[in-house]
């Protein structure tokens, strides 16, 4: 009888000691693929911006306005930036959703009316309206849009400039190349979470602050 539990026993080992090596084999593979590419794809000079001038750490999101966990983890994310004054987060787009590539137009002309980031925050807010799964409205965004101090005729005019459709496209090109399938997706310093999380984010870019 103890000959078979210890067989059990070593069977189970054996296979659990797999899983942890192919996981470890998969996260090496990934940032040894990752740490290959020119860095430059991670910080486009367009990209938009948020903290530090001055960074010791990027903090690179590709995001999707319409996507849930990217509304859940923006919260998050400003407070990293509040509490470490040398992180600058740079935004990058990997619209997936139905209606994100509007959204993400509307984003980058609302820029040129320096109203990016407040426009993002109102967005965020009433996504669960416009940007529901099962009956997504995507045109109540105007609607919404009246919280900011935004010309929405010339939103809709600037929302087909060439260069923010060049812009756009550069960034799906990048987050093919980068291999990304889901959103929000964190690089930090050019390094991919290796585990998706906050708690792990947070200790990626406190690694990143101490060297």
């Amino acid at each position: 009888m103890k000959t078979k539990i210890f067989a059990v026993i070593a069977v189970l080992v054996s296979l659990i000691g797999g899983y942890f090596l192919a996981t470890y084999s998969y996260q090496s593979s990934q940032e040894s693929a990752v740490s290959s590419i020119d860095q430059k794809i991670f910080l486009r000079d367009y990209a938009p911006r948020m903290g530090s001038t001055s960074p010791k750490v990027y903090l690179v999101e590709f995001f999707d306005p319409e996507c849930e966990s990217c509304r859940a983890f923006y919260p998050h994310v400003k407070s990293i930036l509040e509490e470490h004054q040398d992180v600058q987060l740079v935004l990058r787009y990997a619209p997936f959703h139905p209606n994100a590539l509007t959204i993400v137009k509307i984003l980058e002309a609302a820029r040129k009316q320096n109203r990016y980031f407040e426009t993002l925050e109102v967005l965020y807010k009433y996504q669960p309206q416009w940007g529901d799964h099962h009956n997504p409205r995507p045109d109540l965004v105007w609607t919404f849009l009246k919280e900011v101090d935004l010309n929405i005729e010339q939103i809709k005019i600037d929302m087909q400039d060439s260069t923010i459709l060049a812009n756009i496209e550069q960034d799906i090109k990048d987050l093919e190349t980068l291999k990304i399938r889901g959103t929000p997706t964190f690089f930090v310093n050019g390094r991919p979470l290796s585990t998706f999380g906050l708690e792990p984010l947070k200790k990626l870019i406190k690694e990143e602050l101490a060297k």
